[in-house]
C-alpha cells in the first residue's frame, strides 16, 4: 500500500512537472524552442523582416540537413505568395499548451501590406524529438481571400549530400525512393533518411485525406509538408471572409541522428509520439476490441433476424467479443429505418440478445448516402452533392446502377444523419458503427473531376474545391459530435469514406477508432494470410496497428487457424459463416479469443506493434513476422512468427524494446516454455524457431519471468 502511494504521489509531482515546464524562450530577435532532445530557433522580424528557422537539430550531435536559412511555411492568397521570406511585422510571441503534454510558443506577424495576419503555432513534447506545427491565417484585409497551396512546413535542405543519398522512405515510411518526390493522400508519415550520416527526417502530415502533400526537392531544394497545392489532382481551398480566420491542420516533424536505418525512428519515437500525444481515439477508449465478427462475407444483404440470432450464438461460443451487422437490414439508404421483412421485431431485440451472449454489438450504415427513393432525398435535394454538369451524383460508383445519391455535409445533412446515428447508439445500444462509401472522393473512381460537389448555393462551401475541406471537416465534427454523447463508442470510418484505395491517415485516427482497409474476398488459402500481414506491416508502425480492420478472412475457411495467426498483428476480425463449424474448432476459436483477450489485458497489445528485428516485408519464399510488446511498461506482449514458402525450416528469432536486465520467458500460447533469457540476450542471441511445413505460423508470449 505504501509502495502505491508512494507512485501515485510520483506521477502527480512528474505530471505537473511536464505541464509547468516551458519548451520556449525568446527575445526581440530569436525564438528559441528546446525540450532537451530537439532544438529549433527562428529568427524573429526586427520593426520589418523575415521570419525564419535558422537552426534545427537534435540537442546531441550533427545535423546537417538544413541551410541556416528556412523559409519555414508558404502559402497563397488571391494568388499572392507569403511566406517566411516575405516581410512581416511581429505583434506578438505567447506561451501555448495543449491536453496532449505539448507546449511551446506561437508567433503572430502582419504582412507587410497588412492583408494578412499569420500564427506560427509550434508544440514540443516531453522527451521526443518532436515538433509539432500548424499555421492560422487571419483575413486582414476589406474582401474574402481564397487561401491555396498551403505548406505548413517548408525546410531548405543543405546541397549535394542530402538529395544524393539520401532514401525517401514513402507510403507510410515503407518505400524506398532516391530523388525528388511529390507525395500522395498516402503519405501520412514520410522519412527521409541518409545513412552516410545515419540521420534524417520524419514528416507526418496529419492533414486529411486526398488533402495532404508532402514533398522532397520537387520544384526545388527543400521539404515541404501540408496541404494540396492547388495545381493538384484534388486541390485544397478555403474562402476566408474579412476579420475572419482558418487554422490548418498540424503537422510534426522528428529530426535525428545516431540511427543507422530509418525503421529505427519509424518502430520507436513515431508511434511513441502518435499513442501518447497526437490525441488519437484508440487512446482514449477504456476497452480496445480483440476479436470481432462482421456478417459482410459470404452473405452480402443477404441477411435477417432469423439467419443474425443464429450467427450471433455461434460467434459467441467461438469467443468473439464485437458482432457487427454490416449491409442489407435497412429499408433504404438515407431513411435509414429497419427492413419490416427482414427484421420484424426491429433491431433493438437484435442487439440486445447480441449483448446477452457477452458481445458488443455494431452495425454498417452508409454515412453520406441516400437512395433516390428515399424520404430525404425527395424532402431535400438541396442536401446532395451536384457533379460539375448541375446534376445529382453518386460519389461511390460510375453510373447510377445503385440509384444513389451522394450527401454533401456541407448542408443540414450532417445534423440528420447525426440523430439517426445518436438514436443507434442511445436508444438501441449500438457500440460499434462501421460508417462507409464515399463522402470527398471514391476509391473506385479515378477521374478527379468525380470527386466534392459543385454546388453553388451549399451553405458552407463556395466552390468545389473548398467543398472538399468542407466535407471531410464536417464528417470529422460529426464523429467528435457522437463521441461526446458515447465516449466509448467505436467508429469504423472505412477506406470509402476517407476516399482512397486502403486509405488511413492520421486525421481519422484522430476523429475514429478504426479503419476498414480491405476487401481480401474468397477462400484464398495462403494468400490471403499474406495480403493481411503484408496490409498490417505496411501501414504499422506509422499507423496504430489495431486501427487496422482488415476484411475478408471467413471462419470456416480451411486453414483458418492461420487467419486468425496473421490478422493478430492488426486488429483481429474475422467473418464468414460461423455455423459452419464443429465443436471441436469452436472450442479452438475460444481458445485464441481468450488468449488475445487476456494478453490485451496483462500487456495492453492492442496500443502496440513494433518490427520484428531481420524481418522484412512479408514476401512470398521469406519469413515474416511482428511483435506487440508494451515498450512502457515493458512486461512484455506477443510475437508472430511466419514461414511462406521459405525453404529453411529454421529461424533465429531476436526481440527488442525489453528491459535488457531482467528475465523474460517466452512460451506458446499451450503454456510451454521455449526459452528464459534476459532482455539483453533477447536482442542480441535470440532463440531458434522450427516450423515444418511451408506455410505455417506461430503466436508466443513473452513476459517476466514470474509473471
Amino acid at each position: 500500500m505504501l509502495k502505491t502511494y508512494i507512485l501515485i504521489i510520483w506521477l502527480f509531482i512528474s505530471s505537473s512537472l511536464v505541464r509547468s515546464q516551458s519548451y520556449a524562450s525568446w527575445s526581440k530577435e530569436e525564438l528559441k524552442l528546446n525540450n532537451g532532445v530537439v532544438e529549433r530557433i527562428v529568427k524573429l522580424p526586427l520593426n520589418e523582416g523575415n521570419f525564419i528557422t535558422t537552426s534545427y537539430k537534435p540537442v546531441s550531435g550533427e545535423f546537417k540537413y538544413f541551410k541556416p536559412s528556412n523559409t519555414d511555411f508558404q502559402f497563397e492568397l488571391n494568388e499572392v505568395i507569403y511566406s517566411g521570406m516575405t516581410n512581416w511585422t511581429l505583434i506578438r510571441v505567447k506561451s501555448i499548451s495543449d491536453e496532449q503534454q505539448g507546449n511551446g510558443a506561437a508567433v503572430t506577424l502582419l504582412s507587410r501590406d497588412k492583408k494578412v495576419e499569420v500564427t506560427i503555432k509550434y508544440l514540443l513534447y516531453p522527451q521526443l524529438p518532436v515538433i509539432r506545427k500548424s499555421l492560422i491565417v487571419k483575413n486582414t484585409s476589406n474582401e474574402e481571400i481564397s487561401l491555396e497551396s498551403v505548406d505548413i512546413e517548408k525546410l531548405n535542405v543543405a546541397d549535394y549530400l542530402p538529395a544524393t543519398f539520401s532514401w525517401v522512405c514513402s507510403d507510410y515510411g515503407r518505400r524506398r525512393s532516391i530523388g525528388p518526390y511529390e507525395g500522395n493522400m498516402q503519405d501520412a508519415l514520410v522519412i527521409v533518411h541518409n545513412m552516410d550520416w545515419s540521420a534524417g527526417i520524419a514528416i507526418g502530415n496529419e492533414a486529411t485525406g486526398v488533402l495532404k502533400r508532402t514533398s522532397f526537392l520537387w520544384n526545388a531544394p527543400e521539404i515541404c509538408a501540408g496541404l494540396t497545392h492547388k495545381s493538384a489532382r484534388y486541390p485544397f481551398r478555403k474562402w476566408i471572409k474579412p476579420n475572419q480566420s482558418f487554422e490548418t491542420p498540424q503537422v510534426f516533424t522528428i529530426v535525428y541522428n545516431n540511427h543507422k536505418a530509418p525503421e529505427e525512428i519509424l518502430n520507436t519515437d513515431v508511434p511513441d509520439f502518435v499513442r501518447r500525444h497526437m490525441g488519437i481515439r484508440l487512446s482514449m477508449l477504456e476497452e480496445k476490441p480483440t476479436f470481432v465478427y462482421n456478417t459482410w462475407n459470404p452473405f452480402k444483404t443477404n441477411i435477417n433476424e432469423k439467419l443474425i440470432m443464429e450467427l450471433a450464438k455461434s460467434a459467441a461460443d467461438a469467443g468473439m467479443k464485437e458482432f457487427v451487422i454490416d449491409d442489407g437490414w435497412q429499408d433504404n439508404y438515407g431513411d435509414w429505418g429497419t427492413d419490416q421483412t427482414k427484421f420484424p421485431n426491429g433491431l433493438k431485440p437484435v442487439f440486445d440478445y447480441i449483448k446477452s451472449l457477452g458481445m458488443k454489438p455494431g452495425l454498417w450504415i452508409s454515412v453520406g448516402s441516400a437512395s433516390a427513393e428515399s424520404k430525404v432525398y425527395k424532402e431535400h435535394p438541396e442536401w446532395f452533392v451536384r457533379d460539375k454538369k448541375g446534376d445529382y451524383a453518386n460519389l461511390q460508383i460510375d453510373g447510377n446502377d445503385m440509384e444513389v445519391r451522394s450527401a454533401c455535409f456541407a448542408t443540414g445533412w450532417k445534423d440528420y444523419i447525426k440523430d439517426i446515428l445518436l438514436k443507434l447508439s442511445l436508444q438501441y445500444g449500438l457500440e460499434y458503427m462501421k460508417l462507409d462509401f464515399a463522402v470527398v472522393t471514391s476509391a473506385y473512381r479515378f477521374n478527379n473531376e468525380h470527386s466534392g460537389c459543385y454546388s453553388k448555393d451549399h451553405p458552407s462551401h463556395k466552390d468545389h474545391h473548398e467543398s472538399m475541406y468542407v466535407n471531410y471537416e464536417q464528417m470529422w465534427k460529426l464523429f467528435d459530435e457522437l463521441h461526446s454523447a458515447k465516449p466509448n463508442l467505436f467508429i469504423d470510418c472505412t477506406f470509402e469514406a476517407m476516399g482512397g484505395l486502403q486509405l488511413i491517415d492520421y486525421a481519422m485516427l484522430k476523429h475514429a477508432e478504426g479503419n476498414w482497409l480491405s476487401n481480401f474476398f474468397g477462400d484464398a488459402g495462403d494468400n490471403t494470410d499474406l495480403r493481411v500481414r503484408n496490409m498490417a506491416w505496411w501501414r504499422s508502425p506509422a499507423i496504430p496497428a489495431t486501427a487496422l480492420v482488415i476484411g475478408n478472412p471467413q471462419m470456416q475457411d480451411t486453414g483458418w487457424e492461420m487467419h486468425i495467426k496473421s490478422i493478430a498483428g492488426a486488429l483481429p476480425i474475422m467473418l464468414g459463416d460461423p455455423r459452419k463449424l464443429n465443436e471441436k474448432d469452436l472450442n479452438k476459436y475460444r481458445l485464441y479469443a481468450d488468449w488475445l483477450q487476456l494478453m490485451e489485458k496483462k500487456y495492453s497489445i492492442m496500443s502496440f506493434r513494433q518490427d520484428l528485428p531481420g524481418f522484412g516485408e512479408p514476401k512470398q519464399g521469406m519469413w515474416d513476422g511482428f511483435q506487440r510488446v508494451n515498450t512502457e511498461t515493458k512486461t512484455g506482449g506477443i510475437i508472430g512468427v511466419f514461414r511462406h514458402g521459405a525453404v529453411s525450416t529454421k529461424q533465429q528469432v531476436t526481440v527488442n524494446y525489453l528491459d535488457p536486465g531482467k528475465l523474460y520467458q517466452v512460451k506458446e500460447m499451450q503454456g510451454k516454455i521455449i526459452t528464459v533469457q534476459l532482455g539483453k540476450d533477447l536482442k542480441d542471441r535470440g532463440f531458434e524457431i522450427l516450423l515444418n511445413r511451408e506455410y505455417d505460423g506461430v503466436l508466443l508470449e513473452i513476459s517476466l519471468q514470474g509473471n
